[in-house]
């Protein structure tokens, strides 16, 4: 029996999620609602429209953080970037005291940030999503050791 979760499998901080959208989606709507009550142009409505967008849109950049790991390997979706990783490139999931995330040992000797893990407001989670992951590649990695030697 593996506790290991069915691929593909999606990891990426629930609660942060949920606070960011509903943060985000309460900044529009107040900041409409005040374009809507105040005595304005349509030029000045429109930008204070668009400045909600952009106060829900910065949040929702935020949320958008996971990890993906399918068949092929694990995806590292971060604020600004993402990169996808065969398994054999991941060497060690490491989720330490402190951390404010997972960070990924790789095969050329760096290390990746993996924002969709990450202890802040649901640390238990955080710390399971991070077990979880390391199996996976744990299974992975001695799946295809056993496969290359044989």
């Amino acid at each position: 029996m593996s506790d290991q979760p069915t691929l593909p499998v999606t990891f990426r901080p629930s609660r942060t999620r949920a606070v960011l959208l509903s943060a985000g989606a309460v900044l529009f709507l107040v900041i409409s609602a005040v374009a809507l009550l105040l005595d304005l142009g349509p030029g000045e409505r429109l930008s204070f429209v668009l400045t909600g967008a952009l106060c829900f849109w910065v949040p929702a950049q935020l949320a958008r953080v996971r990890v993906v790991a399918d068949d092929t390997g694990v995806t590292v979706v971060n604020i600004a970037s993402r990169r996808h990783l065969e398994w054999a490139e991941i060497l060690q999931v490491n989720l330490r005291q402190g951390d404010p995330w997972v960070f990924l040992d790789l095969s050329d000797g760096t290390s990746l940030p993996a924002l969709g893990i990450q202890p802040g407001i649901d640390k238990q989670q955080a710390i399971a999503h991070a077990r979880a992951l390391r199996g996976l590649v744990e299974a992975r990695s001695v799946h295809r050791s056993d496969r290359d030697q044989g």
